[in-house]
């Protein structure tokens, strides 16, 4: 997977970076070719020791809920299309996607020992942009609404979003890097062309502005615990052997 420049992308990401009175939204979209090279060529070998490139793999529910299977995009035609209850993609698009949060979150992330049922296939991209544009817009307000038509007017470009498929990222708290302490809520969008051999990744979280404020209070209050142990260490020497303690 290699990151592809896009000026578009970099100056709207200067945008998706704002300050609001209670949280902090930090957001970007990048784009991935599937060209493989390097590490992702050994990472696929080992990916394919577990399964075939061909093999389906069951995928979670969407988070579309409510939508029904006749409203599925016309991208899910095909030999992977399945009811949204049952979804499932070929563990090479599988390893795509894992690949693509390990290239966007390096080196604070690795997502090797992701599983399927992590991701979901979004059969309704009005209901992602929906999605999408109501959080941006419900943590921003008016000023989003300038922001937006260029937005999707450039993941467009990119991916063409008439054939592309959706997917979501959607870990458990143990392997959300998006889990800490603050977090309000956050989105993965992996927007897959297959004839295109590129993904378009679009993450954005909120954060408390109090934590983000704060950065270091974990680490102070972490220190103030390893000095309580220490001061705690040291009465206990003093009860055990009084002359060990220096006058």
């Amino acid at each position: 997977m290699k990151l592809l420049e896009n000026s578009s992308f970099e100056a709207i990401n200067s945008q998706l970076t704002i300050e609001t009175g209670d949280s902090h939204i930090i957001g970007r979209i990048e784009s991935y070719s599937c060209k493989m090279a390097g590490d992702n060529k050994h990472m696929f070998k080992q990916f394919c020791q577990e399964g075939q490139p061909h093999v389906l793999e069951a995928l979670s529910p969407p988070q579309t809920t409510g939508i029904s299977p006749n409203r599925l995009s016309k991208s899910q035609s095909g030999d992977e299309a399945e009811s949204p209850l049952s979804d499932k993609c070929s563990r090479k698009t599988l390893f795509y996607l894992i690949a693509t949060l390990n290239e966007s979150f390096r080196p604070d992330y690795d997502f090797s020992a992701a599983k399927s049922h992590e991701f979901s296939r979004e059969p309704s991209l009005n209901w992602v942009v929906n999605a999408v544009n109501s959080s941006l817009f419900s943590a921003v307000g008016e000023e989003f609404n300038n922001l937006k038509p260029q937005l999707w007017d450039a993941i467009d470009d990119e991916i063409n979003l008439s054939e592309s498929d959706i997917y979501s990222y959607n870990p458990d708290l143990d392997s959300d890097p998006f889990g800490e302490e603050g977090s309000l809520w956050s989105f993965n969008y992996l927007f897959y062309n297959k004839k295109r051999k590129r993904i378009v990744f679009f993450t954005c979280r909120s954060i408390s502005g109090y934590t983000y404020a704060n950065p270091e209070l974990d680490m102070e209050l972490g220190n103030a615990e390893s000095l309580e142990e220490e001061e705690e260490e040291m009465d206990n020497i003093e009860d055990r052997n009084p002359s060990a303690v220096c006058k």
